[in-house]
């Protein structure tokens, strides 16, 4: 794909569904009795994929396109899945399933694509284990067909589940994928289950486990769940994506002459970082049609062209937006002065090394950028061009480039925007609709 720089962009946009919360509808809706109903869910391949292995373990999921109906079985109808879980490239399915698959009885194997198979799965494979479930890495040069095991924590993996008993867990890192699995694995479990986090992570588990029914507390950075629920199908309404919304917040901001209304995004205080970042930059950003929907706050977020400078993301606030951060570096690029980002060494794990292919990218195009071990320094205000940027299939490399590309002078090339639609199947035709 090639972008050249465009004058403006005006006009309304709904992004897509939420990913994190469309995962969590079909796991839940999965594992409650009745019927569950999903609107505004994420069509993106990600969030296909649960449905996928859902599917293979026996629960009917209709999707109508534009809405997914789930007929539950409860928390111990799921069956026995026959063959392998195909995750796809999604980190979330991985990690969230094997937290419901360790308190099944039966055995399971999971496997996904190069990106999936060198993401870390140590980190729950060490609390679900301390549970009482146990994990089996496999080589994936002989997976599945001569099963030999190996100790690298990643997938494919095989879960056997087991009767579980409740933990208290001091997690090493901020991560809802790590806390989701923990509490999905003591919604089976023996006696509370807790986790602590270093820093409190997105909370959608917690709010929306306790709409199933679940008995669920948060107190400060720890959240306990009881075990042996009765969950009731429910109606979920999706929010829009603040991820997704990301890309229109810089768009708006950084194109001159340029105003942007994007319609029912989530603004979870433990999401909302990338407004809270854009604001500290300066950027003309203001929160309208505040509402609640489905126990998640919503807002329409309207963004104008603004000029920012440099600031400081670091500590408590790397969590709240630790997938915007591609395209917070590509704001800082254009901001002026320098931008520190720290406490992010969680980028390296995502679906590519984030902080070495964003300093890739950035210095190709011409920015000042210093890679550090736990995230960057980048000196904005250097004149950026157009140039080839290499995504490494990163679904937030590719939609983060692309608005730098239509900011920079020059032809800027993807070596494959398609990898978008894992999160954001409509990006580019979103884009096309704003463009005067």
């Amino acid at each position: 794909m090639i972008i050249t720089d465009k004058y403006s962009f005006h006009g309304e946009l709904l992004v897509p569904g939420d990913k994190s919360i469309s995962h969590r509808s079909i796991m839940f809706g999965a594992i409650s009795n009745g019927l569950t109903t999903v609107s505004n869910f994420l069509q993106g391949a990600d969030c296909l994929s649960t449905i996928a292995c859902f599917r293979k373990m026996g629960i009917a999921i209709e999707n109508s396109g534009k809405q997914i109906y789930i007929q539950g079985k409860g928390l111990h109808g799921l069956a026995a899945p026959a063959g392998i879980l195909d995750v796809g490239n999604s980190g979330t399915t991985t990690r969230l399933i094997s937290g419901i698959l360790a308190g099944q009885p039966f055995e399971s194997s999971l496997d996904g694509d190069a990106s999936i198979r060198r993401r870390p799965m140590k980190r729950i494979f060490t609390p679900l284990s301390q549970m009482g479930a146990e994990f089996e890495s496999w080589n994936p040069d002989t997976f599945p067909y001569s099963l030999q095991a190996t100790d690298s924590g990643c997938a494919p993996f095989t879960v056997r589940g087991r009767h579980l008993h409740g933990i208290h867990y001091q997690s090493p890192v901020a991560s809802a994928q790590v806390k989701s699995a923990v509490l999905l694995a003591g919604l089976y479990a023996e006696g509370e289950t807790s986790v602590t986090e270093p820093v409190l992570s997105r909370n959608h588990t917690e709010l929306m486990l306790s709409g199933f029914g679940a008995k669920v507390t948060s107190d400060g950075r720890t959240a306990t769940v009881k075990p042996q629920p009765k969950l009731e199908g429910q109606d979920v309404h999706v929010p829009g994506d603040i991820s997704s919304a990301a890309y229109f917040i810089a768009l708006g901001l950084l194109t001159p002459h340029s105003e942007i209304l994007i319609k029912n995004v989530g603004v979870n205080p433990t999401r909302d970082g990338m407004i809270q970042a854009a604001l500290a930059m300066g950027g003309n950003l203001t929160l309208l049609n505040e509402h609640t929907v489905s126990g998640e706050p919503v807002a329409d977020i309207l963004v104008k062209s603004s000029s920012l400078h440099g600031t400081v993301i670091s500590g408590e606030m790397i969590p709240t937006l630790i997938d915007e951060i591609p395209i917070l570096a590509v704001m800082a690029a254009f901001a002026e002065g320098t931008t520190v980002i720290r406490d992010a060494k969680e980028l390296k794990v995502k679906e590519s090394d984030r902080i070495a292919v964003i300093s890739e990218n950035l210095t190709a195009m011409g920015g000042s950028i210093t890679p550090t071990d736990d995230g960057m320094s980048i000196e904005g205000g250097k004149p950026l061009h157009g140039t080839q940027i290499q995504t490494h299939l990163d679904h937030r490399i590719a939609m983060a480039f692309t608005i730098a590309g239509l900011n920079a002078p020059g032809e800027t090339t993807l070596d494959d925007e398609r990898c978008a639609a894992i999160s954001y199947p409509s990006f580019y035709d979103d884009i096309l609709a704003l463009a005067d």
